[in-house]
């Protein structure tokens, strides 16, 4: 298991019951948490990813159980997506080969505690905006769950269902599958699709909120889940669309509005 300040019992014990105080009186306080970092929602982050002028260089913190190892070319697809769409000097990732010490199914909740105990610091270290992926063994408690965001800065993948994903024709195939599930986890770090914001264009499925209409689009609904191996025509998708990259722009030039953000721009004018 890696080591990190989590690992002190009474540190730990002390944020529980910040958490579990917080959580008893949600009812009663604005959004602002109380908790020592805010963790957020989906797109909490969004407008610390797009803008430059206080976080510098992003890094993906990526930790594996073994056998689930995100594959190379997987990686460095998440980092040109990334560099498409988010303003930093530098984006890079951090490999840590971790003992999850979880058994059965995983929950969101389940996510979200591993998640914090596991990360080696906080989503907004100094001048780095730091995104945690994990990639441990197991399945989601919705079997069907290939990947999920479950707040501002934590995703999980899970490779095993990826691979039962697989279809008896291999198309796609799981390395595929992988690839746009990581890129479609890190579309809902940025908020897509009207996560933390009402687009100015009608592309969500009203079916699957959070998602794009847009089969030729990694936000498309079915990329998160196996109905994904139902895609056997044509390529994958793994990049944003048009109405995704116009919403990122929009949502930097201040012509959409954000909410639930951790972080504002000292000249955000909403």
């Amino acid at each position: 298991m890696k080591l990190n300040i989590f690992k002190n019992t009474k540190i730990f014990s002390y944020l529980l019951f910040l958490v579990l105080f917080s959580s008893s009186f949600s009812g009663c306080f604005s959004k602002e948490e109380i908790l020592p970092e805010p963790f957020g929602v989906p797109g909490g982050l969004v407008l610390a990813c797009l803008n430059s002028t206080h976080f510098t260089e992003l890094v993906i913190e990526i930790d594996y159980e073994a056998d689930q190892k995100p594959r190379p070319e997987t990686l460095d697809l998440l980092i040109e997506r990334i560099n498409s769409v988010c303003d930093k000097q530098s984006v890079s990732y951090e490999l840590s080969l971790t003992d999850f010490e979880h058994e059965g199914v995983w929950t969101s909740d389940d996510i979200r505690l591993k998640g914090r105990e596991t990360r080696e610091t906080n989503a907004m270290n100094e001048n780095q905006l730091r995104f945690h992926f994990m990639f441990p063994s197991g399945t989601h408690s919705d079997s069907g769950v290939l990947g999920v965001a479950v707040d501002a800065s934590t995703v999980m993948i899970f490779v095993d269902t990826i691979k039962e994903a697989e279809n008896f024709i291999q198309r796609p195939s799981w390395e595929d599958i992988e690839a746009a599930v990581t890129v479609h986890e890190f579309g809902h770090l940025v908020g897509l699709v009207n996560l933390v914001y009402t687009s100015n264009v009608d592309h969500e499925d009203p079916d699957h909120p959070g998602h794009s209409s847009n089969e030729d689009s990694v936000m498309y609904w079915a990329i998160e889940s196996s109905d994904i191996s139902n895609i056997i025509f044509g390529t994958l998708p793994n990049d944003f669309d048009d109405d995704d990259r116009g919403d990122l722009i929009n949502l930097n030039n201040q012509q959409l509005q954000a909410h639930d953000q951790l972080w504002y721009p000292e000249d955000y004018s909403y």
